[in-house]
């Protein structure tokens, strides 16, 4: 994402932090900036039945995340702001609608051809964790899942890329 255009910040503020943390999006809408802590790099979001929960915040999120606080964000608050990390250009927070318009736009700016959304980049986040080898009952905490049934669904995605590899390196596969 060009930093330099209109919103830039911002926006790669929003498809870094989606993509390093694996938030829902109306958890990127409600994100407070008194819950970030940028000394540690965490972030307190409340997720499905109102449910907080702690999210690292990847060094390139932090980055950008940073950069749009001190450069871009002051530009956009008005009177009534709240204290919503992401605001439109009037100075309110943005809508779930509105954040997946900028990943869909960003993305189709950037080149991609495929359907890119904002659950892509959670879904992505997930199985990167789960294929680099991390604990299912980690990514679990971190996607704020109450049942692990529900995460399971990405072992599901990582068992194709198992066998993916089988067929193409085993002598009898």
């Amino acid at each position: 994402i060009n930093t330099t255009q209109r919103r830039g910040l911002r926006d790669r503020a929003i498809v870094e932090l989606l993509y390093a943390s694996g938030l829902r999006v109306s958890e990127l809408a409600n994100a407070r900036l008194e819950n970030f802590n940028a000394e540690e790099r965490i972030l307190r979001v409340t997720g499905k039945g109102n449910k907080t929960r702690l999210v690292p915040v990847g060094a390139k999120a932090c980055e950008a995340l940073a950069a749009y606080l001190s450069g871009e964000r002051p530009k956009l608050v008005k009177a009534r702001t709240g204290s919503e990390i992401f605001l439109s250009s009037r100075g309110t927070k943005l809508t779930t609608v509105r954040l997946w318009q900028i990943v869909k736009e960003r993305a189709k700016q950037s080149g991609f051809e495929a359907n890119i959304y904002p659950h892509l980049l959670r879904h992505s986040f997930a199985t990167h964790l789960l294929g680099n080898g991390a604990d299912l009952r980690i990514i679990q905490e971190m996607l704020g899942h109450s049942d692990i049934s529900t995460t399971q669904v990405y072992t599901h995605v990582d068992q194709q890329r198992l066998k993916a590899v089988h067929r193409k390196f085993h002598p009898r596969a």
